[in-house]
């Protein structure tokens, strides 16, 4: 080699050196940007998302900025998410984010190691999910929806809109181990108030046929449904039936009656999405779930449509319209 030649090399060399350190130093000072994994039973657009997006924000998250998101829809198939749980696993997500007893099973199946942050089951200690509220141990924790001690407080309420009401239809998924703790609970209570339960069950979208069909040849005073994705997805269904048959009906969620349902009772969901972003906050930081105390909810909404209860020709009772938290015209 020419000496000219050899001291171009050389010197190509000295200006490219300082580049590929540069490089590597760069990316030992650039943090590695979370992955998050989140397993939804429903399918977008979706309100729980986006209250979980609106918790994220509020910790100052932003999704491709600092932290990435790897969604799974369920879109209502509850048999899709053990496989859905499996692909987040593979993905080596550092945790996931679930929500409602099927889901949460279908991840705690496939891993002991990741993070589960559950923002909502009916009983996380009953369910076998945590230990405990305030030492969940293990890989998950989250926040607790309440829903069983809540059962005899919707029957109160369907009986002071219709005191006469003696039989109560109940709409579940029993597929749903969750659904199954609030009707246990639902029956404990009903003796208490003089109320015979019936409880058609439902596991897939043709039962519905066969429970209305049952439910219209026996019709009850009233009916009481259980919020899960599964009958969240139905709601129009349900309420049309309700409607149809006449029927004052209660549910656990507003969008049931935002969809024309009479009235509904129970913590906001909603706001279980948006706070369960303050635990992937802390377990991202270096938090272990198993420290980290199950949390219930704070916030409760009592829905009222009035429309709906004029058509059934009822009279709310003043008491109930002045605690109500929304009244729907």
């Amino acid at each position: 080699m020419r000496r000219r030649q050899f001291i171009g090399v050389i010197g190509g060399a000295a200006v490219a050196l300082p580049f590929i350190v540069s490089k590597r130093a760069l990316a030992q000072r650039t943090p590695k940007m979370p992955r998050v994994g989140v397993l939804w039973p429903g399918a977008p657009p979706d309100k729980w998302d986006e209250a979980f997006h609106q918790g994220l924000s509020e910790h100052g998250y932003v999704e491709g900025r600092n932290i990435l998101l790897e969604y799974r829809w369920a879109e209502g198939k509850q048999e899709r998410l053990s496989e859905l749980a499996e692909e987040l696993i593979r993905l080596n997500v550092d945790l996931i984010v679930t929500i409602s007893a099927p889901a949460i099973l279908a991840v705690k199946q496939h891993t002991t190691a990741i993070p589960i942050i559950f923002a909502g089951t009916s009983d996380p200690v009953r369910s076998g999910f945590v230990a405990s509220l305030a030492r969940p141990g293990g890989n998950l924790t989250g926040l607790s929806l309440m829903a069983p001690d809540l059962a005899g407080k919707r029957l109160e309420l369907i009986k002071s809109i219709v005191p006469t009401a003696s039989r109560v239809a109940m709409l579940w998924n029993a597929s749903d181990e969750g659904m199954a703790i609030r009707v246990q609970q639902t029956q404990l209570a009903a003796p208490a108030l003089r109320v015979t339960l019936l409880s058609p069950e439902l596991r897939t979208p043709a039962d519905f046929d066969s429970a209305f069909a049952a439910l219209s040849q026996d019709l009850p005073d009233a009916l009481l449904t259980f919020v899960d994705p599964f009958t969240l997805r139905y709601r129009q269904r349900i309420v049309e039936f309700a409607a149809t048959k006449h029927l004052p009906a209660i549910y656990e969620d507003r969008a049931f009656v935002e969809a024309g349902g009479l009235v509904s009772y129970g913590p906001s969901v909603e706001d279980n999405c948006r706070r369960v972003a303050t635990y992937v906050d802390k377990i991202l930081k270096g938090a272990k779930p198993g420290d980290l105390p199950v949390e219930q909810p704070t916030k409760f909404e009592l829905i009222v449509n009035l429309k709906t209860a004029k058509a059934l020709g009822l009279e709310i009772p003043p008491s109930l319209l002045t605690s109500a938290d929304e009244l729907i015209e």
